[in-house]
Order: C-alpha cells, then structure tokens, then sequence
C-alpha cells in the first residue's frame, strides 16, 4: 500500500515550515519570518507510532492575491489538497482568525478531505486558552494546541492526523502484480506522448503547453498477453524566474506517483540534455529503491556521429552519479523509434528487482571479492565480513554481519555491490546493503 499523505497548509507566516521541520525531525525546510519564503511543497517520510506516511509542506494560501508569487503559490497548496489524505490547517494564535482563514476555511471545506485544525505559537495553554476557542469560529473542529518552536502538541496533533487515515490492508492493491511504471520528468518532455505511442491511441491529453497533465493517470497497457499499468504524471515546474536564494520544489505529484511504482521511467529531453531538475526527480526514485529507466526522448531531433550516443549516456551518468545502475533506451515518441524497446527494459528491470541469491552462493562470491581485494584497516583492525544474506526484494537487499561496523567504508561497499552485479547482474535496480556487527568472543 502507499503511505498515506499529509498537507500543511495555511495562510502565509503561520509557522507551516517550522511544524514540517518538528514532525519531520529534521531542519528540511527554509524558516525565514518572511512571508512566502516556502513557494513550493516539499516532503518528507514520516513515522508516527506503527504508521509511515509522506508529509508534504505548502506555500502558504492567499485566497485572493493577484500576485504572480502568491498565485502560485496558491496553486501549489491546492495541488498538495487535492493529493492528501489528510489536511493540517495550521493558524497563528497571535494573530487570531482572520479573513484569509476564514477563506481557507471555505476552500478546505469544498474539498471534502478530513481537515485537522492546528492553532500554532501556543507556547503556553494557561496563558493562550482563550485565544485557541476563538478558532471554533472556523467551524472545523476542535482545535488543537500547538508549538511548533517548542515542540508542544505534536504527539496530540499526529495521534488526530493518524486517525484520519486509510487503513492499511491486504486487499486488492496488493495483489496486483502487474508491473506499476511511472513515467516522470520535467514538463514538456514528452512523457503523455510516449505512454500515447506505446498504447496506440490518444488516451493522454498532449499539449505543447507545460503542465498539461494536471493529474497522474492510470493506463493499462496489454502486450503478448502481460498487462502493465503506467502512471502519467504532472511534469516538474521549472524554477522561478523570481530571482530568490529559495529552490523551488514542485514534486508531490511525482512523490506518490514512485511510491505506487514498481519502476520509474525518467524522461529527459534529448535537445536539452540532462539538468539539475532532473537530477532531483531521479533522487526521488532512487531514495525509495525504484526500478529505473533513463528514457532521452526527441532523440530524432539531434544530429549524431557514432560517438554521440555514448557522450550523452557518459554525460547523465555523471549528473545522475547516484545511481549508476539505471538502464538507458533512446527514443522518439514522435517517430516511434526505439520505443517498443521500453516492454524489453521494464522486464528485465521486474526480473532484477526480485531476483533471489542463494546465500550459499552470495557468500562464495563475498569471500571470493574479500580475496581479491583486500577489507579496509584501521589502527589494526581489519575489516571481517563473517557471513551474508539477502533479506529482501525491490529492491535487493542485503544484510552483512561484520566484525567491526565502522570499518566498512563506502568504496568497499561499492566494491562488493560490483561485484554481485558482476555476477548476477540486477538491472536498473539499486542494491541495499544493512550492515550489522557481530563480534567473536576474543574481540568482545
């Protein structure tokens, strides 16, 4: 099942950053005193007593601006309203209900979502027990008393949030297994028309207008008798031409659009080559141990050597560094070219994804590599990888048992990781490895 998603949203300046940050537990976003310093939503998983879920943070609301900024803004929220499960409506206790609440009030009750009011700054009930009643005048519910700076509250506000989720259950959604591919990227890329080439009819709405696709469409696809269901979405805003020192995110569409994947197709313009966007979009799939395909698209739009090829794959490889296992195909959507070859790619990568290693076989192979090359030292201490086992699938991951944790450097991790692919190959997919340590007695 995906995990549920939760939005804070507000008026500008209310403390929505700071709430995010106190859930979340870490400094994620940018808290200024500035109103709209936090223009786009940005996410986090997030755990709350045995209940994951995605907490999307907001710009805040202006009902009625005109402003360019806040217009977007604005956008932004409603688009984290739309793709929450649960709505945190957060107001300021200094400030009281005002107009702009009262109109984000109306706005979170047309969109029939389960709505948590959050009155915030509450440093002090004794002291502001009065102040928080004012805001049955919403008409939301209880409101609940919170600090964010001190974090007071949050336990009470989450246990409210929690309770307002789908329960989790072994129904339907997991016993498809049909392959779930997402198709994300950058507006304008031409992703609608790759899933309209591969389905053989116009069942996305394409445009020349970036954005078009406002929300992520399903589309089942049939071929030799296998069935895969591809997830349309919204393509990526690029920044703001506001110059700011603040980046700019607009990802939750992509955010659950991964998290009900099994792969990630991610597009990128051939005549534009790779970017920063895209780097983050890929980091999107690759935190949450997606399969992924790199799909250059308008590729019938470069002029090519016999070299060029190789140059644009060497350079994504070197912005995509993270993730040095994805599968690369270069197609036209326009012209058809290459695409069939997306079927092949999305098998291979499924195959990948849950393939098995006998651990028999996996230890052979560790200790064959330790041989090979020699474990890190420190201080006279040498590394022992005294047994492995895969403990997982989508992605693979393995548990080593080592002697001494902090000698397992990153480089040798790697090293290993090559060296299972070497053997086994785990296309497009990442490999996890969870190291744990277990000493001998004359270590102890």
């Amino acid at each position: 099942m995906s995990r549920p998603v939760a939005a804070i949203v507000g008026r500008p300046n209310t403390g929505k950053s700071s709430l995010f940050n106190a859930i979340a537990g870490e400094q994620i976003s940018i808290v200024k005193d500035t109103p709209g310093v936090t223009r786009d939503r940005i996410y986090a998983d997030c755990t709350w007593l045995d209940r994951s879920f995605t907490l999307i943070d907001t710009g805040g609301i202006e009902p009625e601006s005109r402003d360019e900024m806040l217009v977007s803004m604005r956008e932004q929220a409603e688009i984290a309203i739309e793709t929450a499960d649960v709505i945190i409506f957060l107001t300021d206790v200094r400030s009281g209900v005002t107009d702009a609440d009262m109109r984000v009030a109306d706005l979170l009750r047309r969109s029939g979502k389960p709505v948590v009011l959050a009155v915030n700054k509450v440093d002090s009930f004794k002291k502001f027990e009065n102040d928080v009643y004012e805001f049955y005048n919403l008409a939301m519910g209880d409101p609940i008393a919170v600090s964010a700076a001190s974090r007071l509250g949050i336990g009470d506000l989450l246990d409210a949030v929690s309770a307002h989720f789908p329960e989790s259950s072994s129904g339907a959604a997991e016993e498809d297994d049909r392959p779930h591919v997402a198709v994300v990227g950058k507006p304008n890329v031409g992703k609608s028309s790759i899933v309209n080439r591969l389905l053989g009819e116009n069942r996305v709405i394409v445009s020349d207008v970036a954005g078009t696709t406002r929300d992520a469409v399903d589309t089942v696809i049939r071929r030799n008798g296998e069935e895969y269901v591809f997830i349309d979405t919204a393509g990526l805003r690029r920044k703001s031409r506001i110059h700011e020192d603040i980046e700019r995110y607009s990802i939750i569409r992509t955010v659950t659009a991964v998290e009900r994947s099994d792969i990630v197709i991610l597009v990128i313009d051939a005549s534009e080559g790779v970017t920063e966007q895209d780097a983050k979009i890929a980091g999107i799939a690759h935190e949450r141990g997606k399969g992924i395909i790199v799909a250059v698209n308008k590729w019938d739009l470069v002029e090519k050597t016999d070299k060029t090829m190789k140059e644009f794959t060497d350079r994504i490889r070197s912005t995509l560094s993270f993730m040095q296992y994805a599968e690369y195909v270069f197609i036209s959507a326009k012209t058809g070219q290459r695409t069939e070859r997306l079927f092949a790619l999305i098998d291979e990568v499924r195959s990948s994804q849950t393939l098995r290693v006998r651990t028999g076989v996996l230890n052979e192979i560790i200790s064959e590599a330790a041989v090979m090359q020699q474990p890190p030292s420190d201080k006279g201490k040498r590394l022992k990888i005294l047994y492995a086992s895969q403990v997982a699938v989508k992605p693979p991951t393995f548990v080593l048992f080592v002697n001494h944790r902090e000698l397992m450097h990153f480089s040798y991790q790697r090293y290993l990781e090559n060296q299972i692919r070497n053997s086994f190959g785990f296309k497009g997919t990442m490999i996890r490895f969870l190291i744990r340590e277990r000493r001998g007695k004359d270590e102890e």
